[in-house]
């Protein structure tokens, strides 16, 4: 995995309560803390920070947005991976992202 620092987690995955809204895993708040700390200043748009994630054997180039109500990144989840994957909302999953 490319990037130069790495963060690893686990955590559910959430469905954003819309007609078929976007899949979200959250970053725990500490490695939130950490990241809009030491590197805010990389961030683009809206909070957005592009990061490079990676989940069972599927890594693939995203960004990051951070959520000021929650006060955490939001890591998006696309059909793509969660069927390459098979990861569905019941599940708790492991994530790495790299900055």
């Amino acid at each position: 995995m490319n990037g130069k620092i790495k963060y690893e987690f686990s955590a559910k995955m959430w469905q954003y309560s819309s007609p078929d809204g976007w899949y979200f895993v959250s970053l725990p708040g500490e490695v939130s803390k950490e990241i809009r700390e030491n590197l805010k200043w990389m961030e683009e748009g809206w909070g957005r920070l592009k990061v490079i994630a990676e989940t069972g054997n599927t890594q693939w180039k995203t960004s990051i947005w951070f959520d000021t109500k929650h006060k955490t990144y939001l890591l998006p989840l696309k059909a793509e991976i969660r069927r390459k994957e098979r990861l569905d909302l019941s599940n708790e999953i492991k994530v790495t992202v790299g900055i």
